[in-house]
């Protein structure tokens, strides 16, 4: 699932080399992290966060753990 979370985000931002992405669990929750350069969050989160919507939809459809699934999108520290 974070494969394919990664995939989804490269292809959507201009600099794929600086994509991140990190799994916590926490308890019945998976939270992941993607961080992305600056003038790419845009891109990932789109007008009034459809793009981010519709990637959490994907990600959440592919799920079999049947725990929560909460992506948050962050700033790279430069």
């Amino acid at each position: 699932m974070q494969e394919m979370l990664e995939y989804i985000v490269k292809n959507l931002v201009s600099q794929p080399d600086a994509v991140e992405i990190t799994l916590e669990n926490q308890g019945k929750t998976k939270v992941f992290k993607v961080k992305v350069a600056g003038n790419d969050l845009g891109s990932v989160i789109g007008r009034s966060g459809c793009i981010a919507n519709a990637i959490r939809t994907v990600v959440k459809s592919v799920d079999s753990s049947h725990k929560r699934v909460v992506i948050k999108f962050e700033e790279k520290a430069e």
